[in-house]
Parts: C-alpha cells; structure tokens; sequence
C-alpha cells in the first residue's frame, strides 16, 4: 500500500504506466498495472477496493467505496487507451510532458486523468462526513469491447443513485447520446468461369440488392424515428467496408459488407438486428445465396437522462452550462441498466482524443475538482 502522491504526480504515474487496449493481439496491453496503483492511492484514503477481475487475467475494474448506504455517486473512468503512432507524436505518448500550459500525453483527455481529478476531490472530506457512499469505478476495454462496463453491470453492482461519466466534454455537462451497432453481413454464393454465369451464384450480385434494402430501411427508420435534442436528428447507417471475390473472371462467390448504425434513445439494438435478418433473408429467399448477419461486437445502447434529474440540473448549475447530447457512444447505459441517473462531464475536449499529441489544459484542472468535490458534498454527504 503507497499513500497518494501530490495530483500532477498521479497523473503523471497513470500517463506513463501504458494501457493500450486493442482487438490486436499484438497490440493489446492490458490494464491491471493501472488498476492496482489506483488501489493503492485509495486504499489508505478509507476506500474499501475490490479489483474485479475480468476474462483476460492482465484486465480488471477497480470498485472504490467510502461510505455507505441506498443512494450515492458513481465517478466513472476507463483506464485504457487506444492505440497510437508514436512516431506522430511531437513527445513520448507514454511520457507525462508538461510544456504550454498542458499536460501531453496518451490518456491525458480520454480520460486518466479525471481519476486522478477524482480521487484528488475526495481527498477534500473525511471519510466520518459521508451519509451516502462516494463510488470511484475505473474500468477495462472500454475502447474496444466494453468488456469492463459490462461486468459491473452484470454484477448489478455497485448500487448507487447517480453516476458521473469523466469522458472530455470540455466541463459541459452531457445527458444523451446515440447508440453505436456495428455489423457484418456476409453472403456465400458458388463461384465459377466469368464465361458463364450459369455455373455460379454471384454474391456481389446479390449484396447489391441488399445495398438497396438497406438503404430503404434507413429511409424508414429516419422517417419513423427523430429526436431533435441531437445534432443528427435521426439515426444514422453507414456503409464503411466491402470486400467480395478474388478476379474479375471468376463470378464471386463470397462478399461481406460491414455497417455502422447510430441508434436514437428508445431504439433497441437487438430489435434492429432482428429486423435486419428478417428484412434481408426476405430479400434473398429465391437467390440461391446464404446469408449470414455477424455482430462484430455487442454494441452501446443508446442513453438519454431526462432533463428533470436531480443530477443533470445540479451539473447544469455548477457549469453554467444546459446538458447537451453528443455523437460518441460512452459506459454511461451500463449504468443506466443498474438504475442510476448518467451524466457524461469531464475535462479536455473530445476533438483531442485518440489524437496524436493529445493533451489536457493545466487551467482544466482545478475547476474539475472545484465540480466533482461540490457533486460530493450534493449526493454523499446528505442523506
């Protein structure tokens, strides 16, 4: 057990102990180092830690508790990074640089360093203040499968009434964002000689009739679902990868498309991929073609906290600034799930994450902690 260092220390010490999270193999670190020197800072601060750990043994969440009781704040953060060129980066993106008023470095705006800001906040109070519990969770694989959000929620616990999502929004507090579904639809048909179209069934043929369909569904679904509350009032589906047969002689036997669609709060993700195989084998019932439709992971449901949350205009207060939706799908459904009120704030700004040379700005910091130490004194030390 090590007492906790002086704030830019902290976040020094989580920018330098790399966390990369990757569907690669080769790339993927784990983040087990992270969490268990965030024990270590919490532990001697009166937090009750229990590291839970996940399918890979080098990943885990970290559950903070000081205090009890029905009700509380969750203040959330993932401790993983994307993946990085560091030959793009102007400084080390394992390095904590501190040069024009910032601090650069991978994970410094998404988002190690709202823990830091995080446990820096509870410091404020003694643990014999707290009348409802203060909960810091730090999570896993947030950048790929979600993996570590998944787990608590399928724990169902910690319980607690409100939770703070530390993603960059530039301290603008968020209560809505779309859904994210990213799916691959793979056709088989019988390759043969170009020469005769007889001897094979051509699966790019026949993804362009799906190529139709799909396009007249999100017609439908973008006539029958809006929500002015977001930039893009409706959701979206984008066409972003193809890939079919091996020669232009041969009559392609195979094709794969691979989309992306945003859901509205209100829209279910399982229900749209039902829809999606019921609409698509319908189409191709007669074409000699199999069909295969392949979640290329879970997927983020949709999320939106009602304007009247208790949370939502206590963070409107303390920000001056009316909660807003944003695009990028975040961990804040899971704890929708678990019956907490979500809201997304945190320092930095999302433009610089997954960035090279990304930063956070020194002058972020202390109006962080001024934020999260008042949602403390709101939520945890009132009954």
């Amino acid at each position: 057990m090590t007492s906790k260092p002086a704030l830019i220390e902290m976040i020094r010490n989580l920018i330098e102990t790399p966390s990369v999270s990757c569907v690669s193999p080769s790339l993927d670190m784990g983040n087990l180092a992270v969490i268990e020197q965030l024990a270590n800072w919490l532990q001697p601060l009166g937090f009750k830690t229990e590291i839970q750990k996940l399918k890979d043994p080098n990943k885990a969440n970290l559950i903070a508790t000081l205090g009890s009781g029905s009700g509380g704040l969750v203040l959330s953060g993932h401790t993983d990074t994307v993946p990085c060129d560091e030959s793009l980066w102007s400084s080390s993106p394992f390095k904590a640089t501190e040069k024009d008023n910032r601090i650069y470095g991978l994970g410094t705006a998404d988002m190690k360093t709202f823990l830091a800001l995080a446990i820096e906040a509870a410091t404020s109070f003694d643990a014999s203040q707290f009348q409802q519990p203060l909960i810091i969770i730090a999570t896993a694989d947030e950048e790929t499968s979600m993996a570590g959000a998944k787990a608590i929620a399928d724990a169902g616990y910690p319980k607690a009434r409100f939770a703070v999502i530390g993603e960059p929004t530039g301290l603008k507090p968020i209560r809505a964002h779309k859904g994210m579904m990213m799916e691959a639809i793979r056709l088989t048909g019988q390759a043969g000689h170009s020469s005769n179209p007889a001897l094979g069934h051509n699966a790019l043929e026949a993804m362009y009739l799906v190529i139709g369909e799909l396009m007249k569904w999100r017609e439908e679904l973008q006539a029958k679902h809006k929500n002015p509350f977001f930039e893009i009032p409706v959701p979206t589906m984008n066409f972003g990868h193809i890939h079919g047969g091996d020669n232009p002689n041969r009559i392609c036997g195979s094709c794969e498309l691979q989309i992306d669609i945003r859901p509205l709060p209100g829209m279910k993700l399982e229900d749209l991929r039902v829809e999606l195989k019921q609409r698509l084998k319908a189409l191709l019932k007669d074409q000699n073609i199999k069909l295969e439709t392949i979640p290329l992971f879970e997927g983020i449901a949709a999320v939106e906290t009602s304007a009247e949350s208790e949370l939502v205009k206590m963070c409107e207060k303390l920000t001056g600034h009316t909660a807003a939706s944003v695009a990028f799908g975040t961990e804040a459904p899971f704890y929708k799930q678990m019956g907490m009120d979500a809201v997304i704030l945190g320092p930095g700004s999302i433009d610089q994450a997954h960035q090279p040379d990304e930063f956070i700005e020194l002058a972020s910091i202390n109006p962080t902690i001024e934020i999260l130490k008042q949602l403390i004194a709101q939520f945890c030390l009132k009954k």
